[in-house]
């Protein structure tokens, strides 16, 4: 959330773009993935700007002269998080001992305003510290595993100071997130959240609150989320976080879930809703499975969830991710509350049975159309893909899939990643939103995500360089042609 980030919101405006769409902005666990948080409400400290803490005094200007040569195009995660978390330890110190006067009173604020959930947070990241990173929570001692009142006040005491430091944390996170946005925002520039549905099994969310997730007596999950086999996989997908009881949560009135939908909204300006199907029915997984195949549909909590939340909260400014196997019944929960749905252009061509609704002459004016998202290849890389490895198209579909893209969008020697722009700026989709690796051109070098691969994803980045003049020009230039 440093300098780079506000020259990436200056490369917005000056291209004409008036949308910000982030992935979910939670601290990642497993993976790196951030749909496997250890929090569905704090932020990633791994975004929060060093520059920023030097600015303050927090951190000496010597602190930075000694940066490692990271790679350029990606995170390197294994060097990345120690280096930077002892800088923010340090600054955490720094604040915890000298913050004064209205600063700390600010900081005590914070800390009151959100303890509903900052308090839990703050003492299961310690207590993961203190047991060792690697351990998930089901791991830990018995007393503070099962939540004992004795045992958690312990805690409390023997680790106040580190508890001390990841409140601190949270709110340099979101002091620095805020102002990026206003930022975003006086350039009228709104920011897209994305809340997943499920929440890691390795998570505060989960530990403080196993009355609301499919648990044994242990901990461990008795079933696991994931989607079914489909065209795309032969093995559907595994994601393994724990499934909702949502029968207590009914009883709760959806208390935590509100408070989550609350909690994003003052932070972005509208929402993703991820995996929008499995509010209606969900694919459930007996939980030691290696793979989705056994799994079966759960009917979900539908339309009384979302009128609980819009009753709670008001009209709510969410996109539908309504991608997979959409059923009559989940059209007509995202129609009843007006939420729009989304469109994959990559996934328009070829046998995909939602196909046809992805092809632009066929949008509605409501929808959110993508060339591609964080889960697809890059739409190059998509072009140029033989298909093996990475789903179950033959060869002969890939054919037939290339030749109607080409005859649709009357390619000729145009760039596969502009037209997919220029057909989705031409549609009438209200929305349209593109990667920055499609804007780019680049190829499957630049992929964010390969679903169902534990390692290797959420790397990319691009290079200070990259957005150039020319890039901003030709953007504008199509935004302004199709009164964007």
């Amino acid at each position: 959330m440093g300098a780079e980030a506000y020259r990436f919101a200056d490369f917005l405006s000056g291209a004409g773009q008036r949308l910000w769409q982030v992935l979910p902005l939670g601290p990642t666990g497993y993976g790196d993935s951030p749909y496997q948080c250890f929090s569905a409400f704090a932020g990633n400290p791994l975004l929060i700007s060093l520059d920023r803490l030097v600015e303050k005094g927090l951190l000496p200007g010597a602190a930075l002269g000694d940066t490692p040569a990271f790679p350029e195009n990606e995170a390197d995660y294994g060097w990345v998080i120690p280096w930077r978390m002892k800088l923010l330890a340090c600054a955490g110190r720094e604040f915890l001992s000298h913050a004064a006067g209205e600063t700390w009173a600010q900081f005590e604020a914070f800390c009151a305003k959100h303890g509903a959930w900052l308090d839990d947070y703050s003492l299961f990241m310690a207590l993961k510290h203190e047991h060792g990173q690697e351990f998930i929570w089901t791991h830990w001692d018995a007393g503070v595993r099962s939540r004992r009142p004795e045992a958690l006040e312990a805690a409390r005491g023997r680790l106040a100071r580190e508890i001390d430091l990841y409140r601190y944390y949270q709110f340099e996170f979101f002091q620095q997130w805020r102002s990026l946005k206003q930022y975003c925002g006086d350039r009228c520039i709104r920011v897209m959240g994305d809340v997943p549905i499920y929440v890691a099994h390795d998570s505060a969310d989960v530990w403080a609150h196993p009355e609301y997730f499919e648990l044994d007596d242990s901990g461990n999950p008795t079933g696991v989320a994931g989607v079914p086999p489909d065209y795309f996989s032969a093995t559907g997908q595994l994601w393994g976080n724990p499934l909702y009881r949502w029968d207590v949560l009914a009883r709760k009135g959806y208390r935590w879930w509100i408070e989550r939908l609350a909690a994003t909204l003052t932070t972005v300006d509208l929402i993703r809703l991820d995996h929008f199907r499995g509010f209606e029915a969900y694919w459930a997984v007996p939980a030691g499975e290696t793979t989705a195949v056994n799994g079966r549909w759960v009917k979900g909590p539908g339309a009384e969830f979302l009128q609980a939340a819009v009753d709670a909260l008001g009209e709510l400014p969410l996109v539908a991710e309504n991608l997979g196997v959409i059923t009559p019944e989940v059209e007509s929960i995202r129609l009843r509350f007006g939420f729009p749905g989304m469109s994959i252009l990559q996934f328009a061509f070829g046998n995909d049975p939602q196909g046809p609704d992805f092809r632009p002459h066929n949008y509605p004016r409501e929808r959110v159309a993508y060339t591609g998202t964080h889960d697809c290849d890059t739409t190059v890389g998509w072009w140029a893909s033989s298909g093996k490895g990475e789903s179950t198209r033959t060869e002969e579909d890939i054919r037939k899939e290339r030749e109607y893209t080409s005859r649709y969008l009357n390619l000729g020697g145009q760039e596969i990643h502009w037209a997919f722009i220029r057909a989705l700026m031409a549609s009438v989709a209200e929305t349209v939103v593109f990667p920055l690796q499609d804007v780019l051109g680049m190829g499957t070098e630049a992929r964010m995500n390969l679903p169902a691969t534990p390692s290797g994803n959420w790397r990319w980045r691009y290079s200070s360089g990259a957005l150039t003049p020319e890039l901003s020009r030709r953007l504008r230039e199509l935004t302004e042609t199709y009164e964007r």
